[in-house]
């Protein structure tokens, strides 16, 4: 009986940390999954918000919370976000974790911390996503985006754009350019989060996150 408890516990103790090891704790990703959580409820509080129409016709999202926009003369931007777009059953993949930088040329002042929201027609744009080497207004353009609970209650126009740009900041939709900024995969948040990961395509093909964070931010991208 001795001898049974004796190679018991080394059994005990490699299937804790085989199951602690599945998958890598990172309070960092969740929080960023939690602050876009935030941001598309509130984005769905607002009087006009994103059309649902565009949510359900369009096939990718970039959340970007907190992005900061800078300058002193010649602007620039910076932010962290996730990205998640559509697979084949309708369902939304598990957020992927970018970063959008860029400048622009032009009179600026002051530091501006914005919201934002990118929504993409196609997501085999978001899937090529891979060494930084995508620009918004290079490869495709952004435009500003409608506004309202429905896109006929806003617009006289077809939903035609690439990108749709939403930036709210105070509650506020803001007029911010992005045309000019790059959108790269944050290869070691994607990594810390979720483990050893191959190509960023493989991320956004897969929806198995049930942890509650990613729950509650496909809940609220459905409901938006």
């Amino acid at each position: 009986m001795k001898t049974l408890k004796f190679l018991s516990l080394p059994l005990l103790l490699s299937a804790f940390f085989i199951l602690a090891s599945a998958k890598p704790a990172d309070d960092k990703g969740t929080e960023k999954i939690n602050d876009a959580t935030k941001v598309l409820k509130d984005f769905g509080k607002m009087k006009e918000s994103i059309p649902h129409e565009l949510i359900e016709q369009y096939e990718g999202i970039v959340i970007i919370p907190k992005l900061i926009n800078a300058g002193f003369g010649i602007g620039g931007k910076r932010g962290q976000g996730v990205a998640m777009v559509k697979l084949a059953n309708g369902q939304w993949s598990d957020p992927v974790f970018i970063t959008l930088t860029g400048g622009s040329i032009g009179f600026q002042i002051g530091v501006q911390s914005v919201d934002m929201v990118l929504v993409f027609r196609n997501k085999g744009v978001l899937a090529k996503v891979e060494n930084g080497d995508f620009t918004i207004g290079g490869d495709v353009s952004a435009a500003a985006g409608p506004v309202g609970r429905s896109s006929t209650a806003s617009t006289d126009y077809k939903l035609q754009a690439e990108v749709y740009s939403y930036s709210r900041s105070k509650g506020l939709f803001a007029g911010i350019s992005i045309n000019g900024s790059n959108l790269a995969i944050n290869k070691s948040a994607n990594t810390a989060y979720y483990g050893e990961v191959s190509a960023s395509a493989d991320l956004f093909a897969r929806s198995t996150d049930k942890t509650a964070a990613v729950t509650e931010l496909k809940a609220a991208l459905k409901a938006l």
